[in-house]
């Protein structure tokens, strides 16, 4: 006969309501139960001082050890005998092992990908500036105690148009930001936090309500489903946890009131996801530590499109707090603990077969290149940024994309990365070609074909569509490649015998990932793109409609990769590659904009935009000199005179070689000479920008950095004491 042996803190078992129900079922299943403490054991003769449920009362006796232990006590309270709880294990197999606290578990999903994109993207707040940033993008927020317990601590933040909200069960408090940071900083003074978007599922009835999966194994070791039930929040509350007030029904019909013809779907789908994740996390504890789980309760919530969202898992679930389930549970367990016991040897060599496929198993790490004219490091920001939400991701430094910090990034990049982002650089054919024969990418973004280096290439637009072709012929031919359907030069890119799939981005073309609805805001741009079917609207902390389609590039990747909807938005508020359109608010009014790396007639354009959509007042344009456009410059510096005028640019300064051209351009356009200015000097350009500049003016400042035109931004910021 099987022996189980009920370990707890607590002395005495008729303090612990379910002993009784143990001993009872242990009976009626045929197994020997005893209930004992770690303080009754004695190492020496091999037994235990137990407590034996026999003609209605306990008694005490003396019991040889057990053939397996269910450990039900409370782990916090059991630590105090470690050593003697850990002898035990060494010979004795537990029903119930630890997977850890809240945090722990959500890293190891993210680690093992299958379910990470069912987590909700959490990030600790280590100060109220990480909290605003999710403010930003997702506007109504659950800011919680990393390990909270039973709903307590929970607040939930939205931002109103003149104020903030902070919930707290059924109390609402509004906030001036000032109150808001002061609040904020007083909770993470007493603990850690952390903020999440806050998923809500909604009854017909405006109730929220969430569902708790109840998982157990059986007699033979398998999961099943112990039940599935959903919990209801009082009226007014935005908890349904049941020590808040939140009360349970019976699954079939409440899924028939609120899903009508979808209520039978919607039970398998709860049902197949509980014994998926029940599996899933199984395999993870075999492979962490060679160990099994019998017991999980899943708490969730569903999106407005049906999406299940997990909100933890426990692993002490306890019972169910209605429908007679106590004695089904308690049947799964002492039926699991006998097949422990009976089968040490085929559940040791399960946990063996499993760590072994994982050893013979090569992880394919996603190596994204980025190659293209313009948009490669704020492309490689954004997707670094998102992939970040989940993976460890290896990402190179700045603006490192040269073939000597490729050859870098190959000795640094180790089995700890899980995405790999890199920028390839090329000025001359070959290069491209170097670059991938030291690190050869599965997948690949070409965000777009210009002007940029077109001197060193006769001029001519197709040369640098073949230089860049190179990424195409050099990565996986079977990978996953990325192109601008809305650029027209991408069209002479030569795609060879590349045989794997291709993305396409836009915003005027019909693409496989097109942005509509595309806004200017104070400090971003916002914009709308259909993912999985379904409508999303995204928020990115950069100016310019430029850099919609390096979002839309970040995107792609992260949306084939199963990046959820909410893990993209949570990465695309990233932080901003420095000098690319970045803004200084100043006194008196003052807006200066700096985008000082590099310069090309495409980028001056997409500049200009921005300084046009987000000035006020006045415009002004200071132009530096555009290198490496060979035979195209007196041209190209044309279009950029004629574009000037077309915006309607109220002051227009150009700076360095020829670029007076570009002046004269807008002249011949009917640009106002007396409003224009040309220097090749820049302390007399500072010298005007003194006596010109007026309260309310936005100054863009436009150049690449071997112009040194960041000494302009320099000159402005100092003046007018910007920020």
């Amino acid at each position: 006969m099987t022996t189980i042996g009920m370990l707890h803190h607590r002395k005495n078992p008729t303090t612990v309501i379910k002993s009784y129900a143990f001993a009872a079922v242990a009976k009626a299943e045929g197994v020997d139960f005893f209930y004992f403490t770690p303080r009754s054991v004695n190492f020496a003769t091999r037994t235990i001082k137990a407590q034996v449920y026999e003609n209605g009362k306990w008694l005490e006796k003396i019991k040889p050890f057990p053939d397996v232990i269910y450990n039900a006590g409370s782990p916090e309270k059991l630590a105090i005998a470690r050593s003697a709880i850990k002898k035990l294990r060494a010979e004795i197999p537990f029903t119930t092992n630890s997977i850890g606290n809240k945090w722990n578990l959500a890293e190891r999903l993210k680690t093992y990908k299958e379910f990470s994109n069912y987590l909700i993207p959490t990030e600790i707040v280590k100060d109220v500036d990480v909290f605003h940033k999710y403010m930003t993008s997702f506007q109504k927020v659950v800011f919680k105690p990393i390990d909270g317990r039973k709903g307590k601590g929970i607040y939930f933040i939205s931002k109103q148009d003149t104020h903030f909200e902070v919930r707290i069960d059924t109390e609402t408090i509004r906030y001036t930001k000032l109150q808001l940071d002061t609040f904020l900083q007083e909770q993470l003074g007493q603990g850690t936090f952390i903020v999440q978007p806050y998923i809500q599922s909604m009854t017909k009835s405006g109730q929220v309500y969430d569902f708790r999966l109840h998982a157990q194994k059986n007699g033979e070791g398998k999961w099943i489903v112990t039940t599935v039930y959903p919990r209801i929040a009082p009226f007014g509350s935005l908890i349904p946890n049941i020590n808040n007030g939140g009360y349970t029904n019976y699954l079939e019909p409440f899924l028939q009131q609120e899903f009508k013809e979808e209520a039978f779907n919607m039970k398998r789908m709860l049902e197949h996801f509980t014994l998926a994740l029940a599996n899933h996390l199984d395999e993870i504890q075999m492979l962490e530590f060679g160990e099994l789980i019998d017991e999980i309760g899943i708490d969730v919530g569903l999106d407005q499109n049906n999406k299940i969202w997990i909100y933890e898992v426990n692993w002490r679930p306890g019972c169910p707090p209605a429908f007679y389930l106590e004695l089904d549970v308690v049947t799964h367990t002492i039926r699991y603990a006998k097949y422990l016991a009976e089968n040490k040897q085929k559940v040791a060599n399960k946990i063996k077969e499993v760590q072994n496929k994982q050893l013979k198993e090569k992880k394919v790490v996603p190596t994204i290149a980025i190659t293209g004219s313009a948009g490669k490091t704020t492309t490689k920001a954004f997707l670094s940024s998102i992939l970040r939400t989940k993976w460890n991701v290896f990402e190179s430094k700045d603006y490192w994309n040269t073939t000597e910090h490729t050859k870098k990034h190959a000795a640094e990049i180790d089995e700890s990365h899980e995405a790999v982002v890199l920028e390839y650089g090329m000025a001359y054919k070959g290069v491209i070609t170097e670059h991938c024969n030291i690190i050869k990418p599965n997948m690949s973004i070409v965000t777009n074909i210009g002007l940029a280096h077109v001197g060193n290439f006769d001029s001519d637009v197709k040369q640098v569509a073949l230089a860049k072709s190179e990424l195409i012929h050099g990565m996986d031919q079977q990978g996953v490649l990325v192109l601008n359907k809305d650029d027209k030069n991408s069209s002479y890119l030569d795609k060879g015998k590349f045989n794997g799939k291709i993305l396409t981005v836009g915003i005027q073309s019909n693409a496989d990932y097109k942005a509509y609805d595309v806004k200017y805001n104070d400090d971003g741009m916002s914009f709308k793109i259909k993912l999985q079917g379904n409508e999303s609207e995204f928020f990115i902390p950069i100016l310019g409609e430029h850099h919609v389609y390096n979002a839309l590039n970040a995107v792609a990747i992260a949306d084939y990769l199963g990046f959820s909807a909410l893990d993209i938005k949570a990465g695309l508020i990233f932080k901003k590659p420095p000098r690319r359109l970045t803004i200084y608010r100043c006194k008196r009014n003052i807006t200066v904009i700096d985008d000082t790396v590099h310069s090309h007639p495409q980028g001056v354009k997409a500049a200009l935009d921005v300084l046009s959509s987000i000035s006020k007042r006045r415009k002004v344009a200071i132009i530096g000199q555009m290198r490496e456009l060979g035979d195209l410059r007196e041209a190209e510096y044309k279009k950029v005179g004629e574009y000037v005028t077309e915006q309607n640019i109220d002051l227009f300064i150009t700076y360095g070689f020829r670029t007076e051209e570009m002046n004269e351009a807008a002249k011949n356009k009917g640009f106002n000479e007396k409003n224009m200015y040309h220097f090749t000097n820049k302390e007399k350009l500072h010298e005007l920008l003194e006596k010109v500049i007026k309260q309310g003016d936005t100054i863009l400042v436009k150049g690449a950095s071997k112009t040194n035109m960041f000494d302009t931004v320099k000159f402005l910021t100092d003046l007018y004491d910007g920020k």
